[in-house]
């Protein structure tokens, strides 16, 4: 092969695979798996099983923590954190909520689980690393944050070269 035909391939594989495209993936995929596990602990709307509360007390046994809180605030915060990502929004910091539960998940609960852990853990480095996307809410939304006198608190959070420009 040449190399206009490389540079052609190397271009169409790019566009195929542009961060776009990698960010919905990456955010619909890591926020269907907490989400699903929210689901299973909750009855109706959002009602927490005692399923729930028996498994953190039988079977992930989290330290320094009781087992009803514990289901609460996972519950809770796989159903909330889960929805941000998958909207994309506050990305960022929706990506870094799961790679914290994922790092408790995998060094107190399930460490054989790693080779799943790795991968969710990559996903969410991505999106930290990355952020979410023209597909994110926060793309659209970082605009509005801005003022006459630059960036506030909300953009400096972002790495400038992720910001549209007005």
């Amino acid at each position: 092969m040449n190399t206009t035909r490389l540079t052609s391939l190397n271009n169409t594989l790019s566009r195929l695979a542009a961060h776009d495209v990698l960010a919905f993936g990456a955010r619909l995929s890591l926020a269907a798996i907490f989400l699903l596990s929210a689901r299973t602990k909750v009855d109706g709307w959002f009602h927490l099983t005692d399923n729930a509360v028996a498994l953190f007390d039988e079977e992930y046994r989290l330290p320094w923590i009781s087992a009803l809180f514990a289901a609460q605030l996972a519950t809770v915060a796989e159903h909330l954190i889960a929805a941000m990502l998958a909207i994309g929004l506050g990305t960022r910091l929706a990506a870094a909520g799961l790679l914290v539960m994922t790092l408790v998940i995998q060094l107190l609960v399930y460490p054989a689980a790693w080779p799943t852990h790795l991968s969710w853990a990559t996903l969410a480095l991505y999106l930290i690393g990355n952020g979410g996307g023209r597909t994110a809410l926060d793309y659209w939304l970082v605009p509005l944050t801005r003022t006459k006198s630059g960036p506030n608190v909300v953009t400096s959070l972002i790495k400038p070269e992720t910001l549209r420009q007005p």
